[in-house]
This record gives C-alpha cells, sequence and structure tokens, in this order.
C-alpha cells in the first residue's frame, strides 16, 4: 500500500537552487509586486492576489552544492538586481589583468595578446557557492518559500501534462525499509514547473528522454571541472588577475585547459576542465588537475599555500545545437539543465540567469492572462533565441566540435569561426555522445596491461597533491550512509565481464571523488563492485562518462552532498 502522501499546491514550483532558479524565481516576485502595486495606484486592471512561488534545493543550504570557477559577466546580474554591488553582492575582484598561455611539461608560452573571447575586462572574479547563498537570502526576502534538503525524485504527470513534482522519501535503510525516522515524500502540485537542476539534471534527463526534446539535436557533451581553493602567501598572484592555460597537462587530443582566479584574502581558485569526449580509458580528471598543479608555474603560485576546499562538477559545452526544446506542457528547462553555457567564453552565469529571467518574463504573463497552457509558456524558448545570450550562444554554435580532431586543428577552427560568425566549412558540425568517443583499452594503448607510467599516474604528497580520498574531505561531502545508494548500476554482470576485459572499468579511474572501487575476493579471485556512495560530489562524471550507459545518478535523501563555501 502507497504511503499517503501530503500534497502541496503552488503557482510556480523553480526545482534546484542555482542561479538560473534564484534569477527566475526573483525576477518573478518583482514582477509580481511591481504589477500589484501599479493596479494599487491606478485603481485599474486585477491584481496577482496569493500568487505562490517555490524553490526545491536538494543541498543541505542554497549554496552548498553550487560550484564553478568563475568569472561572472555581470550583465544578467544588472538587469536582475541594478544596485548589485550596494546590496553586498560577495565579488572576489573586478578582472585587472589576464593572461593566456600555453604550457609544456615545463615551460609556457604566453600570449602576446589576449583572444578576444577570453577578455575578461568589466567582469568580476567570484565564488559561485558565494553568489547563489547572496542570491538566495534576496530570494527568500521577496516572499517566495524556500525548501532546502528538499530534493525532487520524481515528476508528477496528468495526461502528459506536467503538475508538479515528488520529493524524496526520508529514513529509507539500505535494503529499503522504512526506519524509525521515516517521512514520505511530499507532492508539489504546480501550474508550473521549471527546471533548473544544474548540469545533466537528473529529472530534466528523464523529461528530455520521455518527450524527445533532444530529437533532431546534437547529444549534450561535457566538461570535468576538478579544482580546489587555496590559501597562498601575499604576493604569490596579483589581486584581480586570471590566468587561462591550454596544453599540459592534457594530451592534445583532450579538450580542455587550466584557470587560476585570484580571491579576497589572498586565496586562489585554481582548476582544470577535461573533456569528457576524450578516448583515453583511464582519463581521470582528478589526476590530471594533480599534475597541472605540479607545473613550475602553477607550483610556484601555490607555493608555502595550503588548500582550503575541494570540488568537482561537470559543465555542458555542447553548445547552440545541443540545446533541447525547452518547453513541455506544464514545465520549461532553464539554465545548465538545457545546455545553456558559452564555452568559447567559458562562461555560463549570465546565460542561466538570463534563462531565469526570460521563463519568468513568461510565466508572469501567462499568470496574468490565467492561461499556462503550453502554447502561452513557448514564448519563452522563443525570447530565449531572440535575446542576446541567444545571439551569443549561436555565434560560438559549432566552438566545441571544432575541436574534436585535437587542440591544435580546433584552434585554426575557433579562429576562423570567430572571424566567420561560427560558420566552418558547414553551418553546423556533427557530434556523438561523451561516452562513445571512449577507446578499448587495446586499442588506446596497444596493450591490455598499460603500466602505470604509460596511465601517467603520480604519487600524491599530500601537500600539493592529494588523493581523491583526501580532496573530498575538503569538499565537506557527506551523506547519510544508511539509505540505499543513489548511484544505480543498471547490470553489473557487465562491470565484470565486457567493461572489464574492454575498458577496465574506466569509472575506477574518471570519478573524482573515488566512489567506485572493485574488491577482489582473496579465495575466489571474484570481482565485486564497491560503491562509496557517501563520497559522491554530485558531478554527474559517472552518468556522462560510463561506455555501456550503465550508470544513473539519482538524487540521494535530501541535504546530502557537498557543502561548499567558497568554491
Amino acid at each position: 500500500m502507497e504511503d499517503e502522501r501530503e500534497v502541496m499546491d503552488v503557482d510556480v514550483l523553480f526545482v534546484g537552487g542555482g542561479v538560473a532558479s534564484l534569477s527566475g524565481a526573483l525576477h518573478l516576485s518583482h514582477l509580481i509586486q511591481e504589477h500589484n502595486k501599479k493596479v494599487e495606484e491606478s485603481g485599474e486592471g486585477k491584481k496577482l492576489d496569493e500568487i505562490m512561488i517555490a524553490l526545491l534545493e536538494k543541498g543541505l543550504s542554497v549554496g552548498s552544492h553550487n560550484i564553478s570557477g568563475a568569472i561572472m559577466d555581470p550583465t544578467a546580474l544588472k538587469e536582475l538586481v541594478p544596485d548589485f554591488l550596494e546590496k553586498g553582492a560577495p565579488v572576489e575582484a573586478a578582472v585587472t589583468g589576464e593572461e593566456v598561455c600555453l604550457l609544456t611539461k615545463k615551460g609556457r608560452i604566453k600570449s602576446p595578446i589576449t583572444p578576444p573571447p577570453l577578455n575578461n575586462h568589466g567582469n568580476y572574479i567570484v565564488s559561485l557557492s558565494k553568489i547563489t547563498e547572496w542570491l538566495g537570502q534576496l530570494v527568500d526576502e521577496s516572499g517566495v518559500d524556500i525548501f532546502p534538503g528538499f530534493a525532487g525524485t520524481e515528476i508528477l504527470y496528468e495526461n502528459n501534462k506536467i503538475i508538479g513534482i515528488r520529493t524524496g522519501d526520508k529514513g529509507i535503510d539500505p535494503e529499503g525499509n522504512k526506519k524509525a525516522n521515516f517521512e514520505p515524500g511530499i507532492d508539489l502540485h504546480a501550474k508550473v514547473t521549471v527546471f533548473g537542476e544544474g548540469t545533466r539534471g537528473s529529472l530534466t534527463k528523464t523529461l528530455i528522454q520521455k518527450f524527445g526534446l533532444d530529437e533532431g539535436k546534437n547529444p549534450q557533451t561535457y566538461v570535468a571541472g576538478v579544482k580546489e581553493v587555496w590559501e597562498i602567501p601575499d604576493g604569490n598572484f596579483k589581486e584581480g588577475k586570471i590566468v587561462h592555460t591550454m596544453g599540459y597537462p592534457l594530451k592534445s587530443n583532450t579538450y580542455g585547459g587550466g584557470f587560476i582566479y585570484s580571491m579576497k584574502n589572498n586565496m586562489v581558485s585554481v582548476g582544470l576542465l577535461t573533456g569528457l569526449d576524450g578516448e583515453d580509458p583511464f582519463l581521470d580528471p582528478h589526476l590530471e588537475f594533480q599534475k597541472f598543479k605540479l607545473h613550475p608555474f602553477v607550483a610556484e603560485i601555490l607555493k608555502d599555500g595550503k588548500l582550503v576546499q575541494y570540488g568537482a562538477k561537470t559543465a555542458p559545452v555542447g553548445g547552440y545545437f545541443s540545446i533541447p526544446k525547452l518547453v513541455v506542457d506544464g514545465g520549461l528547462i532553464i539554465g545548465d539543465s538545457a545546455s545553456l553555457f558559452i564555452s568559447q567564453k567559458i562562461k555560463g552565469i549570465h546565460v542561466a540567469m538570463k534563462s531565469g529571467i526570460l521563463a519568468a518574463e513568461t510565466i508572469f504573463n501567462a499568470l496574468l492572462k490565467d492561461d499556462c497552457s503550453i502554447s502561452e509558456l513557448e514564448q519563452y524558448e522563443k525570447s530565449l533565441y531572440d535575446s542576446y545570450i541567444g545571439k551569443e550562444l549561436h555565434k560560438v554554435r559549432n566552438f566545441h566540435q571544432g575541436f574534436q580532431k585535437g587542440l591544435w586543428m580546433g584552434l585554426i577552427k575557433a579562429g576562423f569561426q570567430y572571424v566567420l560568425g561560427g560558420r566552418i566549412l558547414k553551418g553546423r558540425l556533427s557530434a556523438e555522445a561523451d561516452f562513445l568517443h571512449q577507446k578499448k583499452v587495446i586499442d588506446y594503448y596497444g596493450t591490455d596491461s598499460p603500466t602505470d607510467e604509460q596511465k601517467g599516474k603520480i604519487k600524491f604528497d599530500g601537500t600539493a597533491t592529494y588523493d581523491k580520498e583526501s580532496d573530498v574531505y575538503y569538499s565537506g561531502t557527506i551523506h547519510e550512509e544508511q539509505q540505499p545508494a543513489h548511484l544505480k548500476i543498471l547490470d553489473l554482470d557487465i562491470c565484470y565481464t565486457k567493461c572489464k576485459e574492454e575498458y577496465q572499468n574506466p569509472c575506477l579511474s574518471f570519478c573524482p571523488a573515488n566512489v567506485y572501487e572493485m574488491e577482489i575476493d582473496e579465495k575466489t579471485g571474484n570481482p565485486s563492485m564497491k560503491l562509496n556512495f557517501s563520497n559522491c560530489v554530485h558531478c554527474k562524471t559517472c552518468d556522462i562518462k560510463d561506455p555501456y550507459e550503465n550508470i544513473v545518478w539519482t538524487a540521494p535523501e535530501g541535504g546530502g552532498g557537498p557543502k561548499y563555501s567558497l568554491v
């Protein structure tokens, strides 16, 4: 017998507490307040009374699951909060100096000019977790109901129309039995549900599959970003300076690059983006990042410093042609969940914010007309493509695809695309899903027993470089361990047979949190997959990169996961 669930009716529900949802909720609240004030003053029109806006966040608090580089283009934030600096927006510094360079194994070639897409004057260095926490406070003050610690686990439908979200049950043991503290999830019913879950949103993924929203589109492709915040001695790195790197430690056929951004109080944000469309079955973004820190240029900046915080996430880099249809009956998709990211500029914050703002304007007009049908909601998609972010995305529509034959060819194509407004040979370059690029061990290495040296392994010293378990500690990640694992392996036999034989279980390498561990029985020699799910930093790399699509990431009990405050 199914547990009786509480039903809560709201008008608009935002799923996910990132900058896209927060911007949308705040803007919608402001629009309604301004409208009602005008009606009161003029005596004309009808007030939108008692409109309830709710926002679900699976993290323990707003901001605790948010991580990015991050350099913020303030354009969208200025629209949302024109006096954001006066209101205490926690920016780290305005960008005052920048450098783009190519790293060789021991040296560095500095670009004589800053490529125009990476010119960041006028932008701000920020901690996304801090910005998100601050925005959350504004949203709360505006009257929006925020529910942190509640994960959306199921979309509710009625005749193929979205009517809301079900939150996850709490108090379930690893075998699926109810514990003494069991609480059934809540059904939140809404006129409009907005999906802003971030990269590879677990609900958004099912929504796209159910309605074929990606038909005729390029698949969404991703980079894994691994980063740390360090406290360094005064004078090691100038305030307001940013550095972007290409080359080492990534091989020329692996998309990605590094970054170093100054922060307040002698802190620096240092990280590496690694394309998940790489061919190497032992590709390990965390390992590559540790090697990045050992490069003489980076090591000198971090010298005598100490690690303060660690984090990892994925970002969508497929671009314009990987954006799915963004509107269904009863629902909209915004932010990273919609693949709205400008990989050429390494920018996603202002794009996510603007998508939330445009979604709010569409919903506001629908509420005014008392008509939240799909015909009204479809205005969101049109307005997005007509907006400056739509035009910006179109100009770089083939950027990531241009790097599919390596760094050098990619840079040449990127130059032509910049001049030609995104065109290169033809209007649209095709792409494949990331996991399809992965080669079998024998095909990539020429042997089924590559050495640690061939794999690029290094020893971690616990001072400059850290193993995954140590880094997870610095992320603050914690989950209630007496619950079912939220990482679902669909067929364990594949892990022990085909995946082991052909790829040697790449999940053991690509996960930046050491969630996947293969244990061998000493007596029988049989393998057994161990899931250290309490380590999971919610990056979704496993859901993206597994060569057999055999891993599905689902939301754990609400409140679990990382506790970011600086990244």
